[in-house]
């Protein structure tokens, strides 16, 4: 792969809150880029993207889907991402990979609880965005209000580049800051815009637009500073010159508005992706570590390096096999090539190179650095594995995957059932990473873990209908957590075992202290060698073992920090597994002396409300035990309620706020943190 054709890819991502117009956004995309022939419709279920029938029976998005479309000879590589909260793994393991995003906002609502989380997720693997303000034909659209949350709520330095001519039903085309030319979508299709003068009555607000651009551009280009000063207006290759290198750096983000469902203005957000996004060129070498050494390695976005590739997500299809979605960062693959795992130590053979489009896919020959692909043939990989070249191995970064907070017990209806469960959800697990499966010891009921009531449904949906395993499912309960409420000082272990031979001997002391928010740390904090340095690492799985049950519900420690301060070893029996034992041992005794507490997921919930409402809604969630952030106003009458809830308060709300609203509220939730449970609670789950 030549520099110029590399330069030439953008791997991005639509991300957005839940019914921002993600999907719809992506339909246009792929019809004005000659990838389909019709639009389809989320709500008729025709689209291309949400080709699952629970998607397309349900209306949203569940996983992601990658295609590859092709806009002024660049290569756009896409992946629609959900919006729902309950699969916020598959954007997070999508941003793990993509060097841009685009980040749709409602123009009715603007940041929404969802659009933080994205957004956060974004800024923790610096991906460069793009803002599209889309639904501006909506009742109680506003673009100045999207921008302002955008800046307000996210922190973000938000660079409008257009503008839009007029609102609600009588929107019908954007103003580009950047040219200072106004471009109309009068057909239906919205395939030839008409691209003229700004009409008078704009041109005032648009020139004012333009200098605040300008303004905002200077501080980051000095091609754009000097012809401020000398007061000259800067072309608008400058300005683009200057936008780009600006998003390159995460210092302002590029808003643009729309209407995709009215097939308004989506070619010009086409034109911010090639002009505004990085290439793979642009973000640059991609650092992993020796597996052997650990040592620090760098491939550079070359197709000359050695292969270094991170499997994000892997699909098993039963038709054609097991599907592996790839990131190529250096070097070239082929079909038929044999690989290097490095979290295995094993080779993989490649059967087929797949260009994915959604659930069609195209067979290709190779592939190079900077591309997506998904490989067809290589079993033992899943999600988060290095493929490389087994002369110059290399381990990137994995993907980590938040904790599951809800749960429910599930039972095979027949025999049969019962013997395709197992290997069902081991099956499904390797495809999901965000929810885990375990066996109850007293009851053996099998447990699934998940990240919502939405996610366990359809999960369960999917045992059924992928799998033909018929299950029935208890109620969902909340995943609680344990910690310590107060430090403890020198919680000893003490293993010894005398037997013909050598024995067994591990002796060790350790200090807990809370630590909110933190999950479970390990120090080794020891003077003089009073346990020889080999032995630290069984110390350590010996503590990590012991917090995975804790001393009230036998639920997972977290919040603690846990040091290693003294000890004692045996020159002769002392052995890994017998510190392995005797940090077991400290461990649980430190958890009995630092009074255990329960803790309890909490959410962030935000309410739309009618204003005649809000008085029964915030009623609704004061006896749900939740506290209230604040209300706002948004366009309509209609009020916004943010608060944190207990997640176990959360069951059956939607009901009851539809109730209370005469079908018109709707509200939405995530994670956010955990906390004590109150006292009365404890005793009412203890008893």
């Amino acid at each position: 792969m030549t520099a110029r054709t590399l330069e030439q890819i953008r791997n991005i991502g639509l991300v957005a809150h839940i019914d921002a117009g993600k999907t719809t956004t992506t339909e246009r995309i792929l019809y004005y880029t000659g990838r389909t022939r019709k639009m389809g419709s989320v709500d008729e279920g025709t689209t291309v993207t949400d080709w699952m029938e629970q998607e397309r029976e349900r209306g949203i998005t569940i996983v992601s889907a990658a295609i590859t479309a092709f806009w002024r000879n660049h290569q756009i590589n896409l992946i629609d991402t959900p919006g729902h909260i309950d699969f916020t793994a598959e954007v997070q393991r999508a941003l793990r990979v993509l060097d841009g995003a685009v980040v749709v906002f409602d123009a009715l609502q603007g940041v929404e609880p969802q659009s933080e989380t994205v957004w956060r997720q974004a800024d923790r693997y610096r991906v460069p965005r793009v803002c599209f303000v889309n639904k501006m034909d909506r009742v109680g659209a506003d673009f100045n209000h999207a921008v302002r949350t955008i800046r307000e709520r996210l922190g973000a330095n938000p660079a409008p580049v257009q503008l839009p001519l007029g609102a609600e039903a009588q929107f019908n085309g954007v103003v580009d800051l950047v040219t200072l030319r106004a471009g109309f979508w009068a057909e239906d299709s919205g395939e030839d815009p008409e691209w003229g003068a700004v009409p008078p009555e704009y041109e005032g607000v648009a020139r004012s637009a333009r200098t605040e651009l300008v303004e905002q551009l200077a501080d980051h280009d000095e091609e754009v500073m000097a012809r401020y000063v000398d007061g000259q207006e800067p072309t608008a290759e400058a300005l683009r010159t200057a936008l780009r290198s600006a998003t390159l750096a995460n210092a302002v983000v590029p808003v643009l508005c729309g209407a995709a469902l009215r097939n308004k203005a989506v070619q010009p957000l086409l034109d911010a992706v090639v002009d505004y996004l990085p290439s793979p060129a642009d973000v640059g070498s991609v650092t992993g570590r020796d597996p052997e050494s650990g040592v620090l390695v760098e491939r550079l976005p070359s197709a000359r390096e050695s292969l270094t590739a991170l499997v994000f997500k892997t699909v098993t299809d039963h038709y054609a096999g097991r599907l592996a979605y790839t990131r190529v960062y250096a070097g070239t693959l082929r079909s038929g090539d044999v690989v290097f795992n490095s979290r295995t130590a094993r080779t993989e053979r490649v059967g087929r190179l797949l260009r994915m489009y959604a659930d069609h896919r195209e067979d290709i020959n190779e592939v190079c650095a900077g591309d997506i692909v998904a490989l067809l043939g290589a079993k033992a990989v899943v999600t988060g594995d290095t493929l490389c070249a087994g002369e110059h191995p290399v381990t990137l970064e994995s993907i980590s995957f938040p904790e599951p907070v809800i749960r429910l017990t599930i039972a095979p209806r027949t025999t049969a059932d019962e013997e395709h469960l197992v290997s069902a959800l081991r099956e499904m697990a390797d495809d999901d990473p965000s929810f885990h499966t375990e066996v109850e010891e007293a009851s053996g009921q099998v447990v699934l873990a998940g990240m919502g009531e939405l996610h366990l449904e359809v999960l369960i949906d999917k045992l059924r209908r992928e799998h033909g395993v018929d299950v029935r499912s208890g109620k969902p309960r909340v995943t609680y957590r344990e910690t310590i409420s107060k430090s403890v000082s020198r919680a000893e272990g003490r293993f010894v075992r005398q037997t013909g031979g050598h024995g067994q001997y591990g002796h060790v002391v350790l200090d807990l202290q809370p630590a909110p928010n933190a999950g479970v740390s390990f120090t080794a904090a020891l003077k003089g060698g009073v346990i020889p340095q080999e032995f630290i690492p069984a110390v350590e799985a010996g503590v990590m073992e012991a917090a995975e049950n804790g001393a009230i519900g036998g639920y997972r420690v977290t919040d603690m920090a846990i040091t290693l301060v003294d000890g004692s070893y045996h020159e002769q029996d002392s052995s890994a597994a017998a510190f392995k034992v005797a940090a077991v041992m400290a461990t649980q005794a430190g958890l009995a002396k630092g009074k255990a507490i329960l803790l309890e997921p909490v959410v962030r919930l935000e309410a739309l409300t009618p204003e005649e409402n809000l008085g029964d809604v915030l009623s609704q969630l004061a006896s749900r035990r939740a506290e209230v952030l604040r209300v706002e106003d948004r366009p309509g009458g209609i009020k916004a309620i943010n608060a944190f809830v207990p997640l176990s308060s959360t069951f059956g709300y939607a009901t009851d706020l539809r109730s209370a609203t005469h079908g018109r509220g709707v509200f939405s939730q995530e994670f956010d943190h955990y906390t004590p449970v109150p006292a009365e609670v404890v005793r009412s789950y203890l008893r």
